[in-house]
């Protein structure tokens, strides 16, 4: 077993996400899977951090109060912040979906039953 100095460490997660059950849900899952995990509860509390820059991936959920998902990924493209963005939602629809395939977001649906949310995090962070 390699020294923790040695390993390869995973990129800091950033939850957003109104839920504090999936909130919590998603700290503990990641956590057990390596990651480092900022939970926030609303866009602009995750705004205000300022902290977007330095997290390996976004994980944001789209029915939030006053910005969805899509709006404040589509926020930070707009202020050049290309942090890769994973979008969850309870229901998919065609304009979403198509709104999405546009930024090149991938969404994750829930419920988060599987192992399809951390594999996709891997995939847009490149670290396998």
């Amino acid at each position: 077993m390699k020294p923790q100095s040695e390993t390869a460490r995973e990129p800091i997660v950033a939850v957003v996400d109104d839920d504090p059950a999936v909130c919590n849900a998603l700290k503990f899952s990641l956590e057990l899977e390596g990651f480092a995990v900022r939970i926030y509860r609303s866009a602009a509390e995750f705004l205000a951090a300022g902290c977007f820059r330095e997290c390996g991936c976004l994980v944001i959920d789209q029915r939030m109060p006053e910005m969805t998902g899509i709006e404040l990924i589509a926020h930070l493209r707009e202020r050049k912040v290309a942090t890769p963005a994973i979008l969850i939602v309870s229901h998919l629809n065609a304009a979403l979906s198509a709104r999405a395939a546009n930024a090149h977001v991938p969404i994750v649906e829930k419920p988060l039953l599987s192992n399809a949310l951390v594999e996709k995090i891997r995939e847009v962070c490149e670290c396998r």
